[in-house]
């Protein structure tokens, strides 16, 4: 249950909050970085099904990391906006994948899209608008 993709290594970067949801893995593919997790009971609602929150939080990584390092250098940014409608579910033990498109990263906002896909299931869709941080 715990095996991890070829490809996947642990995240790159992470904070408290991350360390406490992850394990979380990362692959870099030809359109950015694709967000992994293997969902563990930690993960999981009374019912045994991954929990909303988990996915939500998921997105925010996928989404923030892939607009924040889609420029040289990064562009800081803070999460301003993030909507995301569940289609399904996701289970003790399933690999979990999210994939991003980031639409523009502009002077003030960014934009992006994923999917939260498990077992080639689009589970979750997700989109955010990112503050850039000025100083």
């Amino acid at each position: 249950m715990s095996i991890i993709p070829a490809g996947f290594t642990p995240l790159f970067r992470s904070s408290p909050f991350l360390d406490l949801l992850g394990p979380i893995y990362n692959q870099r593919s030809d359109t950015g970085l694709v967000i992994g997790l293997r969902a563990e009971e930690k993960h999981c609602n009374a019912r045994g099904l991954v929990h909303g929150g988990v996915l939500s939080s998921l997105a925010d990584v996928a989404l923030g990391y892939n607009s924040a390092f889609a420029q040289e250098p990064p562009t800081p940014i803070v999460t301003s906006s993030l909507t995301i409608d569940y289609a399904g579910t996701a289970k003790l033990g399933d690999w979990i994948t999210l994939e991003t498109d980031v639409q523009k990263v502009g002077k003030s906002l960014a934009f992006a899209n994923c999917y939260v896909v498990v077992e080639s299931v689009r589970i979750a869709r997700a989109s955010a608008v990112f503050s850039v941080i000025t100083r």
